[in-house]
């Protein structure tokens, strides 16, 4: 068995510890519910068939897009809401697991951080007190409002989070620069920054940039 692969008991716990450990690394705090949340996220997606939607061309990622006119149109609050949150999940996972895999491509890391940032955003308020959600909403939903308010914050943050938990074991070379140096200018990720400054390269100043709200 290759010495890359280790064998594990259960996905659930080594996300878990695995993301545990990066939110430490990158001095990323977060409330408990939102970190099982996300622990949940990537237990889900490992499995590629809560991921990928089939199509005439195969397994594919639905585009963004899409998802976001599907949860716009959509004929109720709940299937709205459910569309959003996909949205969301989506875009934080893809972003986080495939930052580097965005280069020399039309959508970049920083269109699914918009995306992503916005569908979560949207959901917090409308699950928050006095928002589209029917008076007397659950504590579930209050809950779930809280922890899309988090993640719609600290997106950028998260992605950067996720990306050091995929690159485990990969060491940056000077190959590296042009492309951290790209994700630093679109995104502000302080994780590029570092990784930048430690290759010997002073990044420019960003100017940075918060994430919107779909109406």
């Amino acid at each position: 068995m290759s010495s890359r692969v280790q064998p594990v008991v259960s996905l659930k716990e080594y996300f878990k510890d695995a993301l545990h450990g990066v939110l430490a690394n990158q001095r990323l705090a977060l409330e408990d519910q939102t970190e099982y949340y996300v622990v949940n996220l990537l237990t889900l997606f490992a499995r590629s068939e809560a991921l990928f939607e089939q199509t005439a061309e195969g397994l594919r990622v639905k585009p963004l897009v899409l998802m976001l006119s599907e949860a716009l149109e959509a004929h109720s609050r709940t299937e709205r809401e459910r569309g959003l949150q996909r949205l969301g999940d989506v875009s934080l996972f893809i972003a986080g697991f495939f930052a580097r895999g965005f280069a020399r491509k039309l959508i970049d890391i920083d269109y699914h951080i918009a995306m992503g940032g916005c569908a979560y955003g949207t959901l917090a308020r409308r699950l928050a007190p006095g928002g589209a959600q029917a008076a007397g909403a659950s504590r579930r939903a209050s809950v779930l409002g809280q922890v899309f308010a988090e993640l719609a914050e600290k997106f950028q943050p998260m992605v950067d989070a996720l990306n050091e938990l995929s690159e485990a074991g990969y060491t940056h070379s000077h190959e590296d620069i042009l492309r951290l140096y790209e994700l630093w200018l679109k995104t502000g990720s302080r994780r590029s920054y570092a990784l930048l400054k430690r290759l010997g390269v002073e990044p420019a100043a960003h100017p940075g940039a918060v994430p919107g709200a779909l109406h």
